[in-house]
């Protein structure tokens, strides 16, 4: 049994020759194989404008999924606040709560998650995008998600639904100190984007539990950590099956934004270059191997969670990911 309650993130990736049907059908495939599986907790991104991610409307996809789940936690890994009005994320998450009681998670992140003509286009202004306005829409939002609501300067209160019976579990995501340093000043629960950040994730939970104050929320931390799994029956057939995540990775840093591609296209592509250097998956190998490398990063860094995700170019490959991590 795995030593903590085991997640998954997915960005409903388009694979090259499929279309956004496809990719949404295959984060609901992968969503109820989570949940039969007993998974703590399934959740979608929020990116913009790229050829290789369908998921741009964490609400809309987060709606979807619970529908087609029965158990699991649903949730955002994360909405993108400056891209938003706050008050319309406090009543669209107020909503999926009241539909799915107890099930619904609003992990809430700083980065756009786009470039900034697409954050203009979804904000059409470039204002509200710095660290102040962030800090002050993060407690708005929880203020409003919020028994008390907020009391306006009319003398009346703002709430973001009329007779809420629970409310959806608020998380701060980042890849940053300055994330982990504020969630623990605020007392919320929060995850590093392990996945692609590019810190220690031991030192920057060790951060948050530095700063934790407690709140109402939460009377003690709760750290959680993102990272990236691939795994096979072999180190050689986990290689084959993580190439196209590194094809995405050089891709992303050459302007060459595509869809995913097969893992045979990858090997072609990987031949001109040192593809051993390139770490674009951070744990790939055989289950017990990964496991193995898991549990020391659960041990390393005192998570209470752990949250996986996989950048494949099928979804049968990701399923299996889960089955073997949950075996």
């Amino acid at each position: 049994m795995f030593p903590v309650p085991l997640s998954v993130l997915d960005l409903s990736t388009v694979r090259a020759g499929g279309t956004s049907a496809d990719a949404l059908a295959d984060t609901f495939t992968l969503a109820q194989a989570a949940d039969r599986l007993g998974l703590e907790r399934f959740w979608v991104a929020e990116h913009h404008n790229m050829p290789s991610v369908a998921a741009t409307t964490p609400p809309v996809l987060i709606a979807a999924v619970a529908a087609r789940t029965e158990r699991i936690r649903v949730g955002s890994g994360g909405v993108m606040l400056p891209n938003h009005s706050p008050y319309v994320i406090a009543e669209q998450f107020a909503a999926l709560e009241a539909m799915h009681p107890g099930r619904i998670d609003l992990g809430i992140g700083r980065a756009p998650g786009a470039d900034q003509i697409t954050a203009w286009a979804l904000r059409r202004t470039q204002e509200g995008l710095g660290h102040e306005e962030f800090d002050e829409h993060l407690r708005l939002v929880r203020a409003w998600l919020s028994p008390s609501g907020v009391r306006t300067g009319l003398g009346t209160t703002l709430t973001a639904t009329p007779a809420a019976s629970s409310y959806p579990d608020l998380w701060l995501l980042g890849s940053s100190d300055y994330s982990a340093r504020l969630a623990g000043r605020l007392g919320l629960r929060y995850c590093y984007a392990g996945h692609f950040g590019q810190l220690d994730p031991a030192a920057v939970i060790a951060l948050y539990r530095d700063a934790f104050v407690p709140s109402a929320d939460l009377a003690e931390p709760y750290p959680m950590v993102c990272t990236s799994v691939i795994t096979a029956p072999t180190p050689e057939e986990a290689d084959w099956l993580a190439g196209p995540a590194k094809v995405m990775w050089l891709g992303l840093r050459t302007g060459r934004l595509e869809p995913i591609v097969t893992p045979e296209e990858a090997a072609h592509r990987l031949a001109a270059h040192d593809a051993a250097s390139l770490v674009a998956t951070k744990y790939v190998g055989t289950p017990d191997a990964v496991r193995e490398g898991l549990a020391e990063l659960v041990a390393d860094a005192g998570l209470a969670e752990l949250m996986v995700t996989a950048t494949a170019h099928d979804v049968a490959t990701r399923v299996a990911m889960l089955e073997s991590l949950a075996a």
